[in-house]
């Protein structure tokens, strides 16, 4: 029997701390391929380096985790190349400045340059054209991305686009590589209920065909395997009043969010 073709995420007091504190802390999984995992959290509670840590762009300092069979830190490179990473500021965005059909053809040649074995960047440019047309349109169906239904269809600027429509745009660049982890920051940022609805229905399908799905939110869904960020719990007959103490280390669980996501920007 096949191995299935989503990747399993496991982890086990998995931390990441900066110079000004913990970005995260304490975080356990144990996901199976296919899975729909929800990273919840407010704004700068680290769950955006979280998200990078387990798709081997940031480096853990406490714990470990295994991303498809392959161990964190140790195999960072390993998990980056079967982890597809959708826009994160500062990491890796859309650019503004492409049309929607230069966005798409950018991600299709970024694939087969750095993934495609040998052979395939040596056959007949046609041959080549029609291969990456065919993935575009199969990462745009599974995206529920209809090009026609934009303002000048695949000419419409990507700046241009509405919010849903750059997270299916977002989806279906990531999908061009086949990955075994889907990986979204701030998927239901400015989205309607409605959107927001769409949004992780659109995630569940792709779940669904077995890609195992990660993805940062402010609420997940019922259905969702949650990983949940934010200060750490205190400990049974910890005194949980508010003092000084306390705000601080928060304070600084928050400055070591920021730092590491300076740091994943400038890598």
């Amino acid at each position: 029997m096949d191995s299935p073709h989503g990747a399993a995420v496991k982890a086990e007091d998995f931390g990441l701390k900066g110079p000004r504190g913990w970005a995260f802390r304490g975080v356990g999984i144990d996901a199976r391929p296919g899975s729909l995992i929800a990273v919840e959290g407010p704004s700068g509670s680290g769950r955006t380096c979280l998200l990078l840590a387990l798709t081997g762009r940031m480096k853990p300092t406490s714990g470990h985790a295994e991303v498809g069979g392959h161990r964190l830190p140790k195999r960072m490179a390993a998990v980056r190349r079967i982890a597809a990473l959708g826009p994160v500021c500062g990491v890796n965005e859309l650019d503004q400045a492409l049309t929607v059909a230069e966005q798409l053809r950018e991600g299709a040649l970024l694939q087969r340059r750095y993934e495609a074995p040998l052979r395939a960047l040596l056959r007949p440019r046609g041959e080549r054209r029609a291969s990456s047309r065919a993935r575009i349109e199969a990462a745009l169906d599974a995206a529920g991305l209809d090009l026609a239904t934009l303002p000048k269809g695949p000419r419409t600027s990507v700046r241009d686009l509405e919010r849903l429509e750059a997270v299916r745009l977002s989806v279906a660049i990531a999908l061009l590589g086949s990955p075994r982890l889907l990986a979204l920051d701030d998927l239901d940022m400015k989205l309607s209920d409605a959107e927001r609805a769409e949004a992780w229905a659109l995630l569940r399908s792709v779940a669904a065909e077995g890609t195992t799905v990660l993805a940062v939110c402010s609420e997940a869904p019922d259905d969702a395997l949650v990983l949940r960020t934010g200060p750490a719990e205190p400990a049974a007959g910890q005194d949980t009043d508010t003092d000084t103490d306390t705000d601080t280390e928060n304070d600084d669980d928050t400055k070591g969010a920021d730092d590491a996501l300076a740091e994943a920007g400038r890598a």
